[in-house]
């Protein structure tokens, strides 16, 4: 039996990130085609300024979906979503989902009222997630943890480095050292590369803490309004992966291609 496709998804990360996302975008929809695309060129983008971003990226995402044709897009980026959503959406004529720091269920989940978020550098210093912890979580205290290291080692992951547990420790161990690291009793993955090192993470600490994503709320959307696109039917094609850059090794392509994308190109793009 002929897959059929219920619509057409773009999905944008600066890397690998975005497959956290796309896991919990297939558990819902199966039979949405995707169409991913890694930034790798200007990867990290949490070193990145705001004025660098927003720059950039409401012309290439309009660049992408006018050769790729998707029914919606999603930002798979904590750091692009909390920056540049807003330009990407005035350029673009299809719907766009962002993700942003699941900061209300941690809220709702936390009993010391003690919360991290860790993200890249480039989102938790971000205004967005201030104004979503004083509409969310006024009642919290929040540690904010930045890191690109986390980011570049979830990347190693994915082609198949060994990763050292050290390195892990070394990025999170201020969080649970200061004042109110002990209390600590949620920790918001502000970064979609995070939870591709969720286990990694876990075995780091030795307190019970629950670590919280936007994977599944993200993916929740996105069923949403493919449901209300009224979409025809039409033959399933190839989800399929386009690294913006020239330095995509073969190791990378494997860990793509794990996650049901059966192509992986390099793109060239300024």
């Amino acid at each position: 039996m002929k897959k059929i496709s219920t619509g057409h998804a773009l999905i944008f990360d600066s890397g690998v990130g975005g497959l956290s996302v796309v896991t919990e975008i297939i558990k819902l929809n199966p039979n949405l085609r995707l169409t991913y695309i890694a930034d790798d060129n200007f990867r990290p983008y949490g070193e990145k300024t705001e004025f660098q971003l927003k720059n950039r990226l409401p012309r290439l995402l309009w660049e992408l979906t006018e050769t790729f044709k998707p029914d919606l897009a999603v930002i798979a980026c904590n750091t692009a979503s909390t920056t540049a959503l807003e330009e990407i959406r005035g350029v673009l004529s299809i719907p766009v989902i962002g993700v942003v720091p699941a900061i209300k269920p941690a809220a709702t989940l936390s009993r010391t009222k003690t919360i991290a978020v860790l993200g890249t550098p480039g989102t938790v210093k971000r205004r967005y997630v201030d104004e979503l912890i004083n509409e969310h979580a006024s009642d919290c205290r929040f540690i904010l943890q930045g890191s690109v290291n986390l980011v570049d080692i979830a990347e190693k992951k994915m082609i198949g480095e060994k990763i050292n547990k050290e390195w892990i420790k070394t990025e999170i161990t201020p969080m649970f050292s200061g004042q109110y690291g002990a209390d600590i009793d949620a920790v918001v993955l502000a970064c979609t590369h995070f939870p591709l090192l969720l286990e990694e993470l876990k075995s780091s600490v030795n307190q019970t803490v629950s670590w919280i994503d936007s994977g599944d709320a993200v993916a929740r959307r996105v069923l949403s309004i493919i449901q209300t696109l009224n979409l025809k039917p039409k033959k399933f094609e190839t989800n399929k992966v386009f690294l913006i850059g020239p330095n995509a090794c073969s190791n990378r392509f494997k860990a793509f291609k794990s996650y049901g994308f059966e192509k992986v190109t390099g793109l060239l793009l300024d």
